[in-house]
This record gives structure tokens, sequence and C-alpha cells, in this order.
């Protein structure tokens, strides 16, 4: 069978996976991105916060994806726990900050398949197969195929999600937790516009969050426990949309479910090493995170770009021992500071501990009554991208 050599093979094609192609195909360098097409059936929606936007940007995506992208101008967080100490509904403006909108909502397979038809285009060898062994030396590495083929790289990026065969074959071990939750995800429509407002209701077994789409449309994740997530989902469309109408106070209006709901169990990951011998790992094959605080998928874009800042300039081996110890450093603190600030979150939620009700409470409070505070959280949130 044929043997295809590459400076760079990204082994992933979700939004991470092509991305990365693009990206570091940008740098000079000649890339292979492998892996099965993606799945039509992801109904899921990503919230892209600002960076990461400006990361699509310079990729040349963001044009194709904007006409069928929400603008995320304004987010709620509303108390909803009915415990002793509430917290005040906090607002917070992307004009505060000087931005038309804090990000932008877009579904899942619009984002994939723009980023697929950019690869389409480019340079890029895209091979439809998945790793079947990957061998790792202190020169190369190499890739067998599903179809038989091989690849040679200098650089091996795992993009292949949680369960990465790429981190497998470099011997990278992680920290792995699952909370006792599970989100309900699924598009609504509703009978009132929803302003470009992300509206965070804070529910004593989790987050219920509504984010816009285009039109009177949005998409929801609500968090709660295992059980109860399984008796939603199994509703009826129209006894659901009641029920997501009352839980929503109503804001929306009417509900009526669009399309078919999906159920996933929360769970958290981090890898040991973000990098080792000419492996660099991006998006879920390096962190798993809640559907909570936007945190995933912008991660995963500040992960690409960051490897291909430091793959950039004088073309070399993008592979260098010197280059993957600074993309570990650069990207470790980020990545372990928002763990802890979204475990912590979500923990704070489920306590029923009158201190730690308190805590939550007071950081909403100080967020709403500080605007220099908020102002540098809105900051740091969207940078996340």
């Amino acid at each position: 069978m044929s043997e295809t050599k590459v400076d760079i093979a990204v082994v992933g094609t979700g939004p991470a996976g092509l991305a990365a192609g693009l990206a570091l195909q940008k740098s000079g360098y000649s890339v292979a991105v492998i892996g099965p097409p993606g799945l039509e059936s992801d109904k899921r929606t990503s919230a892209l916060l600002a960076g990461s936007i400006k990361f699509l940007e310079q990729l040349g995506v963001w044009p194709a994806l904007a006409p069928s992208a929400a603008p995320l101008r304004t987010l709620r967080i509303v108390d909803a726990t009915d415990r002793l100490i509430r917290a005040p509904e906090v607002l917070f403006d992307s004009t505060e900050i000087g931005l038309d909108a804090f990000g932008y909502n877009v579904a899942n397979t619009v984002l994939v398949s723009e980023l697929a038809m950019k690869v389409g285009r480019s340079d890029i060898i895209r091979l439809a197969a998945t790793a079947e062994n990957i061998s790792i030396s202190t020169e190369s590495i190499r890739i067998l195929l599903s179809n038989g083929a091989t690849v040679e790289a200098l650089l091996v990026v795992g993009a292949d999600g949680r369960r990465s065969a790429t981190r497998t074959a470099a011997g990278i071990s992680v920290d792995s937790w699952r909370y006792d939750q599970a989100a309900l995800v699924v598009n609504v429509n509703h009978t009132l516009s929803h302003n470009d407002t992300s509206t965070e209701f804070h529910t004593a077994t989790g987050p219920f969050t509504l984010v816009p789409l285009p039109g009177r449309r949005s998409s929801l994740v609500w968090v709660g426990s295992g059980d109860e997530t399984d008796r939603r989902a199994a509703l009826s469309d129209g006894d659901l949309g009641r029920v997501i109408e009352a839980r929503s106070a109503s804001i929306l209006g009417a509900i009526t479910i669009e399309g078919r709901r999906q159920v996933f169990p929360l769970a958290g990951m981090t890898a040991h090493q973000f990098a080792a011998a000419r492996v660099a790992l991006v998006g879920e094959a390096a962190h798993v995170f809640p559907p909570i605080g936007a945190q995933g998928l912008n991660l995963g874009y500040r992960d690409v770009s960051t490897l291909a800042d430091l793959v950039a300039g004088p073309l070399a081996d993008p592979g260098a021992a010197e280059r993957l110890v600074g993309f570990d450093a650069a990207r470790r603190r980020d990545v372990i500071s928002r763990t802890v600030a979204v475990d912590s979150l979500n923990r704070t939620l489920l306590s029923d501990l009158v201190p730690v009700q308190g805590i939550r409470g007071l950081g909403l409070f100080l967020l709403d009554r500080l605007p220099p505070l908020r102002r540098a959280i809105m900051r740091h949130g969207v940078d996340a991208g």
C-alpha cells in the first residue's frame, strides 16, 4: 500500500483537528489530516468566544460561518436554587469591554462542514481512514491506517478525542473524573425573541442554559442528576417544551422542540502532559470539560493557536523537543486554571452547605456591584478561545 511522508500529521477530523490542519499548513509545513468524515447526527452547538472567532477569521473560515451563527451580546446569570442564600441576577454586556458580542453560537455540523470544505480546497492531504497503529521513534512517527496505507511525520497532533489513540501511543496518562450528573441537549423554538442574550439559570442540580441561535431559536443545555435527566429526555415533545418553559420562567415564551434530544453524562479529564516525544495533544485529547462556561472547544482552539505559533518561523523540525516543551508549559496553566474554575462552579451549585452557598452568592454579588471586577472577568472569559 501507499506511504505518505509529511511534516505534520493531524489525527482527528472534528472541529479541533480540522482547524489544526489549516493552522499548521499556514505555517508552511506539509500536513495530512487523518480520520473519517464528521457525524451528521451531532445536534450540539458551540458557543465560540471572541478569541475563537478571531482564530477562525485568521483561517479564512469565519465569513462562511457567520450567516449561520447567532451573536451573544449579553450573558445573564439567574440564581434559581431556592436556597437560603441566593445570589442576585447578574448581567454581562459585551459593550462594557468594547465588543459587539462576546462570541457566536454555531451548530457543530455547520462548523465541521465549513472547516472540512476549507481543508478540501487546500494543499492538505486528506486521508479518510482511522489510525490503527502509531509507532513513535526519536526521528519520526509512523502511522498505519485502517486502509493499509502508512503515514510518516515529524510531528503528530492528537485531536482524536477523549479516548485518544494518539495519547495512548505516546504513553500519556490522564486524571479523569465523573459527576453524578448528565446534560440534556436539545434545540428549541420559542415565541419571544432572545435578544441575543444567553441566560444561565443556576439550579440545585446544575445549570440550565439557553444560548441563542438564529431567529427565535435557542440551544438548551440542561444539567441535572442522571435520573432526572433521563426522565426529562423520555418526555414527549409537547411535555418537554412545557417543562422547559416553566423552568425558564417563560422568558422566551412558549417552547417547542426542534429535532431530537441528546443526553451526555458529565465527566472531566486532564492529560498529565499536553506533549511528549513528537506528539502534541489538542482539544478533548488533552482536556475534557463539562458543558459549563463555554470552555471546551474554545480551549481546544487556544491549544491549536498556541501550537501553530510555536512551530511557525523558519521551517525546521516541528516535532523538536524544545518546541513541544514550550507547548506543554504554555497550555498547562491555562487549562488547569479553567478546569479548577469550572469544577468549583459546578460543585458549589450542588453543595447544600450554607457557607459554600454564601461564597458563591458573594462572588456573584461582587460581580454585579463592582464594574472593574466584572470587566476583568469578562475579558478573561472571552480570551478562552
